[in-house]
């Protein structure tokens, strides 16, 4: 993307200042952020940054495209308030791209979840059949319709992408997020500190781990291309807390055994294991993770030399 006015919502957040701040080098960025679970900190000086909530009615929409990256985006969070829940991740959502529409934007790309598979240990392709056992799936499952409805009744391009457990150090943006940081973020500086990371169970589960920057080029991708309807962003290759535990201690050079403790997240909602096909991505738009697991670990602690 070059030369375009772009709106990032939930832009001070993880994802969303990586996007922000790889766009602003050759774009007019904004990044608006109600700073829950974001910082200004996080942005570079090119981006012009807005507090503000998702569910504001004077929201920045004059824009050639929207990235919707703004939701509470765990589990717990739904638990804990859900219809604080429903109200951020669909209203904020449709509120977003109808000012928007309005605005004259035909373009809006933004974050699904990858939970909606469940647990599986064989890649998932987006027409595979999906379930919804938690008020985050659901708040995501209804953004996919509700983009649906925008698409086919105003010929808006909207594309959700399904991310598969993104990751990134406490060196970049995620340690405003504190107990909701990615996992790999928590075990590295756990690690790093001497301490042992709580494993759930016996620490068998398996995640496609993605890493950010591929993220955030799949993202301007999508953007670029116009794409509408579902696609998956992950590796399609998945690795245990376990493998990943041993790979920090031996990246760092530490000996810190993991402790087990017993999930406390019920057995028919807790998502086991998770890999991706990416397949329709790729084919549309040429786009293949670039950052490989190892690769992308020795990022994540450099930041502890």
């Amino acid at each position: 993307m070059r030369d375009q006015r772009v709106l990032v919502t939930g832009g001070a957040g993880f994802i969303g200042s990586n996007l922000a701040n790889e766009l602003a080098e050759r774009n007019e960025v904004v990044a608006v952020d109600d700073c829950h679970l974001g910082t200004p900190e996080n942005l570079s000086p090119d981006v012009e940054f807005l507090e503000a909530s998702v569910l504001d009615e004077d929201l920045p929409t004059d824009v050639d495209v929207v990235f919707h990256l703004a939701a509470l985006s765990s589990y717990a969070m739904h638990e804990e308030t859900p219809r604080r829940g429903a109200r951020v991740n669909v209203e904020g959502f449709v509120n977003v791209v109808e000012q928007a529409r309005k605005d004259g934007c035909d373009t809006v790309v933004y974050a699904s979840t990858s939970s909606i598979y469940g647990s599986q240990t064989d890649p998932s392709p987006e027409e595979m059949d999906v379930t919804v056992n938690t008020g985050y799936e659901a708040s995501k499952m209804a953004r996919e319709r509700y983009a649906e409805y925008f698409s086919n009744h105003y010929g808006l391009s909207t594309c959700g992408m399904r991310f598969f457990s993104v990751y990134q150090g406490y060196g970049g943006s995620e340690a405003h997020k504190g107990e909701y940081a990615n996992v790999i973020a928590q075990f590295a500086d756990d690690v790093a500190n001497g301490r042992s990371p709580k494993l759930y169970g016996d620490g068998s589960q398996t995640r496609d781990f993605t890493h950010v920057s591929d993220v955030v080029r799949a993202l301007e991708l999508a953007a670029e291309h116009e794409l509408d309807g579902i696609y998956n962003v992950g590796t399609g290759e998945s690795h245990s807390f376990n493998a990943l535990v041993d790979l920090l201690n031996d990246e760092l050079g530490t000996d810190v055994d993991p402790e087990y403790v017993e999930n406390p997240i019920p057995e028919h909602v807790y998502v086991h294991d998770t890999c991706a096909d990416s397949s329709k991505l790729r084919a549309e738009t040429g786009w293949k993770p670039e950052i490989g697991f190892e690769e992308g670990i020795r990022r994540v602690c450099a930041v502890y030399d």
